[in-house]
């Protein structure tokens, strides 16, 4: 009978990295409580509420797809160039991708934004020649500077300066942001942070083909969007074609009370989304490498010569 000395086979290298690493995800998990060495509060890991529920304040906040429906066209808004400009001044030949966000927001907005981007830039479109990029504030106290500020730091970010012209950073009054964002579907809750006069939003992430008509097309919900589903979709969208609904899985953007140093829900849900698929994608690598080893074990073991059997005599 045969005995395998384990103490002596060789593990893989990756397999060992992998183990390394599943080892520190948590403790990668955790080094968001050093937010605050990067000059923000640093986030309170004690529960504030119970767990695997979300704030109150989040029941009024969602994303309803409303497909195939007419944006107001005829609503003004005022561009990065300080000029008032109808929204429909954006369509009629092209699509368009719209973006509803704020531009004082620290995090999930420019998240939204750098996936676009990077979306973008995995594909052959492009902005102003195939379609149009509209980005609408949904705070009505941020200025034409901070609009034109947001543009260039995206323009430069996807590398293609002679787009600018179809790229639209606009701004626009209480009223015909609630008329653009209800016409989206797009719900969010502005609210005080306690004891100051800083004004927060909560609100989900999402952006939207909208077709040469102005009508919705399709909905992309987070903040990491497909080329290929991109691609399609302007394709489909130029065609006045209007798209499926697509899961209602939402990321939630809902600042800390840095007074309170309470929890900031779209910081937790990144980390437990992250975590996760880290532990998914590890556990997975590591399940493959040790197989592969024992196959190569087994393999070694049966092409090995047999023990040769002693002769009394």
């Amino acid at each position: 009978m045969k005995s395998m000395d384990v103490s002596r086979r060789k593990w893989p290298a990756g397999a060992i990295i992998a183990l390394a690493l599943c080892v520190a995800a948590p403790l990668l998990s955790a080094q968001i409580s050093t937010y605050g060495d990067k000059g923000l509060p640093a986030i309170n890991t004690t529960p504030v509420g119970p767990p695997n529920t979300k704030p109150s304040l989040l029941s009024a906040v969602g994303i309803a797809q409303n497909l195939n429906y007419q944006l107001p066209l005829n609503l003004t808004f005022t561009d990065d160039a300080g000029k008032t400009v109808p929204l429909g001044s954006y369509f009629g030949k092209k699509p368009a991708i719209l973006a509803l966000v704020y531009y004082r927001c620290p995090m999930l907005c420019s998240e939204e934004l750098k996936g676009l981007v990077s979306a973008l830039m995995m594909i052959n479109f492009r902005p102003g020649k195939d379609f149009n990029i509209v980005v609408v504030s949904i705070d009505p106290t941020e200025t034409t500077a901070m609009a034109a500020a947001k543009k260039q730091e995206y323009l430069k970010m996807y590398g293609h300066p002679e787009t600018a012209n179809g790229w639209h950073f606009m701004t626009g009054t209480q009223d015909n942001i609630d008329k653009i964002t209800a016409a989206v579907g797009f719900k969010y809750v502005k609210f005080k942070v306690p004891g100051t006069n800083i004004t927060q939003f909560a609100h989900a992430s999402s952006i939207e083909i909208v077709t040469s008509q102005g009508k919705l097309a399709q909905y992309y919900m987070g903040v990491e969007y497909s080329p290929k589903d991109m691609l399609l979709g302007l394709d489909e969208a130029s065609d006045n074609r209007i798209g499926s609904p697509v899961d209602n899985i939402l990321t939630y953007c809902f600042h800390y009370d840095p007074r309170t140093n309470t929890h900031d829900l779209i910081i937790s849900r990144v980390v437990e989304a992250g975590g996760l698929l880290t532990m998914l994608i590890l556990g997975g690598f590591m399940t493959v490498m040790f197989r592969r080893d024992h196959q190569q074990g087994d393999a070694a073991a049966a092409t090995s010569p047999a023990p040769r059997k002693r002769v009394n005599g």
